[in-house]
C-alpha cells in the first residue's frame, strides 16, 4: 500500500512539488487579438514555441494561437487577417499557479494559460510540463513499484493516451483514452507484454536501452501518431517506461502540409529572415532547448526564467563543459532584450594585451596596425542586446577595474577614443572557477565580484544528474547519426550503464566527444560496451570495484520485514475470503490498485 502521505497528496493535490508554479513556463510570449496571423507565425517560428497566448489589455488571456490554426490561416490566404476573428476559445483553460498537476488530470485540454489573481497572464502549461511533473514525482518517491495507483489517480482521465511499463516491459498501467483507441479493454491489456497489447510499440526497447524518444512517429490501426517514450530510472537501472501519446490525428496535419508543398511548387518561396538574435548564422538556444529533467536541471532552468524577465546582472558557474553558454543564451532568449544580438566573449582565450580593444572596441590610429574607421568592441555589438562574459575568472586584473567602472557608470570608451558610449547592454558572466576563493587569493576583485554577483545560476555536474545522462545520449545519438549521415545509432543496456556510471570529467563535451567516436568508428548500428573506449571501461570497473559493497540487513530488522510480511499476507488472504474471490472488491477494500493486488498475490503465492 502507498506511504499515507503518497496518498493523502495524491487524492487532495496538495503536493508541493506538482504546484503548477513550479512547472509552468513563466512570463510565455503572447500576442494581442488585433495582430495577424503572418506576426504570430514569425513569433512562433522565431521562439519555437508550441503556442501562443492571446492576451487582452491589462495582460488577461482571451484565446490561444497554435501552429496547426496558424497552417490553417495561411494557406487559406489570412495571413493578414486578425488573430481576433478565428483564434482558439476552447482548447484551453485558465487555471492558478496555485493548482496542481493533479487537478488537470480531468480535463479535456491540451493547453492551460496561468493567470494570477488580477486575471493576467503569468505562465503556460502543456502537456508536455504535466507529464514531466508526474514522471519527476513518481522518480522522486520512489514509488514505481507502485506505479499502477499512482498513474491511476493522476491520469485515468487525461486527454492523450498513456500506457506504463515495468522493467520486464509488462502493462502495469494504462488510461481509458489510450484503450478506448486501441480498441481493447483494459483488463486485458494489464500484465502482457507490452508488445501483445500495442502495435508497433517501442516501449519494451525504451525499457532495454534506457534511451528516450521523443516525438517519434508510431503507426496504431494504419494511422500515424506522435509520441514520447521516457524511461524511469531508479537506483541506476531502468524501472519502467511511460508511453504517451501527443496527437490524435496527425492525418490532418500531413494533409495542411501536402497542400503546402503543392502551393510551394506554384509559388516560390521567400528567402527566409534572419532574426537578430542569432550568432554567426546560428538560432539561439532556448532553455526549453536544454535536455534534462533532473531536480538540479529544473532548478537552474527555474531561476533562469525568473531573471531573464529582470535586467540583472547574472553569474553562471558549473565546470567546464556543462552548458553554461546554452544558459545564458536562454536567458537572453526571455530577456526584453530578445532582439539584439548576443554577444559571447571568451575572457580567457583573448590575450591580455587585447582585451580592452576586444570589449570597447578601438579609434584610427589608437595603436599600430589599427584598422582604418577603427572598429567596434563587444559592447557596441551587444548594444539592446546581451552580452556574455564566458570564462570571467581568467580576465587580467588590470582589466576587471575597468570592467568594474564600465558596470557602474553605464558607459565606455573605445581605445584612443575620447567619445562615450551608452551601455544598453545585458550583462551575464560565466565561470568554471571559484570566484570567492580568487577573490581571497588576491587575483579577482572582490567589489567586481559583487557586481556580478547579484543571481548566480550554478549549473551541476553530469555525475551529479545521471538522470540526465540518458536523454542526452540519445539526442546526441540522433543528432551526430544525422550529422555524419548515417542511420541513426542505439545502445545497449550494457553500454548505457556504463555511460551513466562514469563520471564524466569534461560534462556534456565529454560525452558528446564520445558519442560522436562511436557514431563515425563503429560500423555496427548497436553499440556495446565492447565498442566503448577503454578509459571509460577502466573508470566504470574501478568504480564499481571501489564501492562499498552491500551489507546484509541485521537479524532484528530482518525479523520485523518478515513480521510486516506475514500480517499483510493475512490480511489480503482475509479480505479475499471476505470478498468471495472477487478480486476488484478486495482491492476496494484494502484499499489499492488492482494490479498492486495481483502483485501482492503473485508475491505471497495467494491463489
Amino acid at each position: 500500500m502507498l506511504p499515507p502521505f503518497a496518498v493523502d497528496d495524491l487524492k487532495t493535490g496538495t503536493t508541493d512539488r506538482l504546484k503548477i508554479k513550479n512547472w509552468m513556463i513563466e512570463n510565455p510570449s503572447f500576442v494581442y487579438p488585433d495582430q495577424t496571423f503572418a506576426q504570430a507565425a514569425r513569433l512562433i517560428e522565431k521562439l519555437h514555441a508550441s503556442c501562443l497566448p492571446v492576451v487582452s489589455e491589462g495582460m488577461k488571456p482571451v484565446g490561444l494561437v497554435t501552429p496547426s490554426l496558424l497552417m490553417r490561416s495561411l494557406l487559406h490566404g489570412k495571413q493578414d487577417e486578425l488573430i481576433l476573428k478565428s483564434m482558439t476559445k476552447e482548447n484551453f483553460s485558465i487555471i492558478s499557479s496555485h493548482d496542481s498537476l493533479m487537478d488537470l488530470h480531468a480535463l479535456p485540454f491540451d493547453y492551460f494559460l496561468v493567470a494570477d489573481e488580477d486575471n493576467q497572464l503569468i505562465g503556460l502549461i502543456t502537456q508536455t510540463e504535466i507529464l514531466h511533473g508526474i514522471s519527476y514525482y513518481i522518480q522522486e518517491f520512489h514509488l514505481f513499484e507502485h506505479s499502477p495507483e499512482i498513474i491511476n489517480i493522476i491520469l485515468e482521465s487525461a486527454y492523450e493516451g498513456v500506457a506504463v511499463v515495468d522493467e520486464q516491459a509488462r502493462v502495469v498501467a494504462v488510461n481509458d483514452a489510450y484503450t478506448r483507441f486501441i480498441g481493447i479493454d483494459k483488463s486485458d491489456a494489464m500484465g502482457k507484454h507490452v508488445t501483445d497489447v500495442i502495435e508497433n510499440t517501442n516501449l519494451h526497447n525504451t525499457v532495454q536501452t534506457g534511451l528516450p524518444e521523443r516525438g517519434a512517429i508510431q503507426y496504431i490501426q494504419g494511422q500515424p501518431m506522435v509520441v514520447h517514450r521516457i524511461p524511469i530510472w531508479k537506483n541506476d537501472r531502468v524501472a519502467g517506461a511511460i508511453g504517451m501519446l501527443i496527437f490524435e490525428g496527425l492525418t490532418e496535419l500531413y494533409e495542411i502540409y501536402e497542400r503546402m508543398q503543392k502551393n510551394s511548387e506554384r509559388t516560390p518561396a521567400p528567402k527566409r529572415s534572419v532574426f537578430p538574435n542569432t550568432l554567426e548564422g546560428r538560432r539561439i538556444t532556448t532553455l526549453e532547448q536544454i535536455i534534462g529533467d533532473s531536480k538540479s536541471t529544473a532548478e537552474s532552468k527555474s531561476i533562469a526564467r525568473k531573471v531573464a524577465k529582470k535586467n540583472v546582472t547574472t553569474l553562471i558557474t558549473g565546470e567546464s563543459g556543462t552548458g553554461k553558454e546554452m544558459y545564458a543564451q536562454g536567458i537572453h532568449h526571455l530577456s526584453p532584450f530578445t532582439n539584439g544580438r548576443f554577444v559571447s566573449v571568451n575572457c580567457g582565450a583573448i590575450p591580455a594585451s587585447l582585451v580592452e580593444a576586444e570589449l570597447f572596441g578601438y579609434e584610427e590610429g589608437a595603436f599600430t596596425d589599427a584598422k582604418k574607421g577603427g572598429k567596434p568592441g563587444k559592447c557596441e555589438l551587444a548594444q539592446n542586446g546581451t552580452l556574455f562574459l564566458d570564462e570571467i575568472g581568467e580576465m587580467p586584473v588590470d582589466m576587471q577595474t575597468k570592467l568594474l567602472r564600465v558596470l557602474q557608470e553605464k558607459e565606455f570608451e573605445r581605445v584612443g577614443g575620447t567619445k562615450r558610449y551608452p551601455l544598453h547592454t545585458r550583462i551575464i558572466a560565466a565561470t568554471n572557477k571559484n570566484l570567492s576563493r580568487l577573490v581571497k587569493e588576491g587575483t579577482f576583485r572582490e567589489d567586481l565580484y559583487y557586481r556580478l554577483h547579484v543571481i548566480e545560476i550554478p549549473i551541476a555536474p553530469l555525475r551529479e544528474r545521471k538522470e540526465d545522462i540518458p536523454p542526452l545520449v540519445s539526442h546526441y545519438l540522433t543528432v551526430l547519426s544525422k550529422k555524419h549521415e548515417t542511420a541513426v545509432k542505439t545502445l545497449t543496456p550494457e553500454a548505457m550503464n556504463m555511460f551513466v556510471q562514469y563520471p564524466w570529467p569534461g560534462n556534456i563535451r565529454e560525452l558528446t566527444n564520445v558519442i560522436e567516436r562511436l557514431v563515425v568508428l563503429i560500423e555496427n548500428q548497436t553499440i556495446d560496451r565492447k565498442h566503448l573506449p577503454d578509459f571509460l571501461s577502466n573508470e566504470t570497473s574501478a568504480f564499481r570495484d571501489n564501492a562499498p559493497s552491500v551489507q546484509p540487513l541485521p537479524s532484528s530488522v530482518r525479523d520485523v520485514k518478515q513480521e510486516e510480511e506475514r500480517r499483510e499476507k493475512e490480511m489480503i488472504a482475509a479480505a479475499l475470503k471476505q470478498n468471495n474471490g472477487n478480486k476488484s472488491k478486495t482491492a476496494k477494500t484494502l484499499g489499492i490498485h488492482r494490479t498492486t493486488l495481483y502483485q501482492k498475490l503473485r508475491k505471497y503465492q495467494i491463489d
